[in-house]
């Protein structure tokens, strides 16, 4: 191991003291907010501690194997010991890599999700209630929460665009590779002659922004739309305008929401979503720039990138920036994507390490 890498570990485990040490104290039981950060930086620190013990413990076995070495009659029994314990020292200190590895700020925020229904027409539209039943669902997994910010039915059930809200644990860390384009290939209900049909839905992940200081919005830069709110085919749900859509001059980006009865409630969630969009363009062309000399192993994360194919016929799902394919299109569109996620994360962590390597050389 590295001296600068275990002089680094040294320090978080004194850190990790430290923390119990506050964790125990009376000004944390009082801070209800600290004592949440504390645990939550506990967690971390713990995690990094417990493979640091391991890979000493690995360290001080493959020590004794080799003293064991000396006796010819113990030599064998030395020999696969030492092997066991140096096959632990380096499982470990990849470990200890990995979480040393810079964090994501946004990994622990949560996120608006947006599906948008693309080339397919009430096809896409369809694939789009899909998949966001397929997000919920894992949220359901994961014990997440989820509201539904705004909704655009079509005809047939589907939805021309849905934004719903993730909060949670983590729950950008695990949805932030989602974002870009979706595809299907089926043969859709409606297909009198059994022919399979592609079409395709755009997602876009976002770090939800905070409620204050993460984006200052001047009011004089808005502009504010009150509309009667309509449902799938444009017929009327409701009387009086409740319906608000809010765009932002300077940038056009435009937010709305028709989905409460409330104009006031309407407000609010068109605000959130208007704010998250603005702090992600902020972020987008802050990571545009900085990676201007590189791709991402994930995908850019453009929203035109296509990064998933569904096919039912054959019942599988390929992710496409990791030549991943899976045989399991059911559960996955049922919410199991533990596999799916796991896979993207580790290829990203991999190229973090990569880099890392790159820049030490």
């Amino acid at each position: 191991m590295k001296i600068s890498m275990q002089a680094k570990l040294e320090q978080l485990e004194r850190r990790l003291a430290e923390v119990n040490l506050l964790l125990s104290s009376e000004q944390a039981a009082r801070d209800l907010d600290a004592w949440r950060r504390l645990n939550r930086e506990h967690s971390d620190l713990a995690q990094v501690v417990d493979h640091l013990q391991a890979w000493r413990q690995a360290e001080r076995d493959l020590e004794t194997a080799e003293a064991m070495r000396g006796d010819p009659d113990l030599r064998a029994f030395a020999d696969e010991e030492a092997a066991a314990a140096a096959e632990r020292i380096a499982h470990e200190e990849h470990q200890l890599e990995r979480l040393l590895l810079p964090k994501d700020p946004n990994d622990e925020r949560n996120v608006i999700l947006e599906i948008r229904a693309g080339t397919g027409g009430e096809e896409s539209a369809l694939f789009a209630a899909a998949l966001l039943r397929m997000y919920l669902r894992l949220a359901e997994r994961r014990r997440w929460s989820t509201e539904i910010l705004s909704e655009s039915a079509s005809d047939l059930g589907g939805y021309r665009e849905v934004i719903v809200r993730i909060a949670g644990t983590g729950v950008y860390s695990q949805l932030k590779f989602e974002s870009g384009g979706h595809r299907v290939q089926r043969v859709p209900e409606t297909e009198a002659q059994g022919r399979i049909h592609t079409s395709a839905c755009t997602v876009a992940v976002m770090a939800e922004a905070d409620e204050t200081g993460d984006v200052e919005i001047d009011p004089s830069e808005l502009r504010i739309d009150v509309y009667r709110a309509s449902g799938a085919g444009g017929q009327h749900v409701n009387k009086t305008e409740s319906a608000v859509r809010i765009t932002h001059l300077p940038t056009g980006i435009v937010a709305e929401c028709q989905d409460d009865r409330s104009q006031h409630r309407n407000r609010e969630k068109a605000m959130k979503v208007l704010a998250t969009r603005l702090r992600d363009k902020r972020e987008r062309e802050s990571q545009a720039r900085e990676a201007a000399h590189r791709k991402s192993l994930i995908g850019s994360g453009d929203r035109s990138e296509r990064i998933r194919t569904y096919n039912f016929p054959q019942g599988r799902v390929t992710d496409h920036r990791i030549n991943l394919t899976l045989y399991k299109i059911e559960r996955i569109m049922d919410g199991e994507l533990d596999e799916v996620l796991d896979a993207l994360t580790a290829a990203h962590q991999a190229e973090q390490l990569a880099a890392l390597a790159e820049g030490a050389q």
